[in-house]
């Protein structure tokens, strides 16, 4: 079996973003030549799992600009530099649904888009919900909605939940 590691070269900044940094690598592969590399910086994020009850949870709605449509998510967001991904999740479900929880279970992580970027999605479980306080960002507009799993299992095969997050994080509760 062949080493499959390719090992950086140089690299190269070519933009620097509020949160988003990409970058330009020439790397060698296995067989001794180079290749280059576009990937995306990302500080990673957290996805939640909020059960209203055994069957239901939360979802979110909101515009997503990069696809120029509305799609429906589980509630999920950034983590900011230093920020624990248990922290990160229990502040993103009360700001993005306006309730909270003490009861969160670690499902574990997955690279939504390794091709090209280094984005880790921490994925937890919520239980024994509670009323909070939402608490949008100022470029944030979202619709709460709760669906049975079942539902938005259908809704997937459907084509009308498009989120990748969402659809993988059925995995870890089926």
């Amino acid at each position: 079996m062949e080493d499959l590691y390719e090992k950086t070269i140089k690299e190269e900044l070519v933009y620097q973003g509020d949160y988003l940094t990409i970058v330009n690598s020439i790397v060698e592969l296995p067989n001794g030549k180079q290749a280059k590399r576009d990937m995306i910086r990302h500080p990673g994020a957290v996805a939640i799992l909020a059960f209203i009850d055994d069957d239901k949870i939360l979802m979110v709605e909101q515009f997503r600009k990069p696809v120029e449509k509305i799609l429906l998510e589980i509630p999920a967001g950034k983590i900011n530099i230093g920020e624990d991904p248990l922290q990160c999740a229990k502040r993103e479900l009360e700001e993005e649904t306006g309730y909270k929880s003490d009861s969160f279970v670690y499902l574990g992580k997955f690279a939504p888009a390794p091709g090209f970027c280094d984005e880790y999605i921490h994925l937890f479980k919520a239980t024994k919900l509670a009323s909070g306080k939402a608490c949008f960002d100022d470029d944030e507009f979202i619709n709460v909605k709760i669906y049975s799993i079942k539902e938005i299992k259908n809704m997937i095969k459907e084509g009308k939940i498009e989120d990748a997050k969402t659809m993988a994080s059925l995995i870890y509760i089926s």
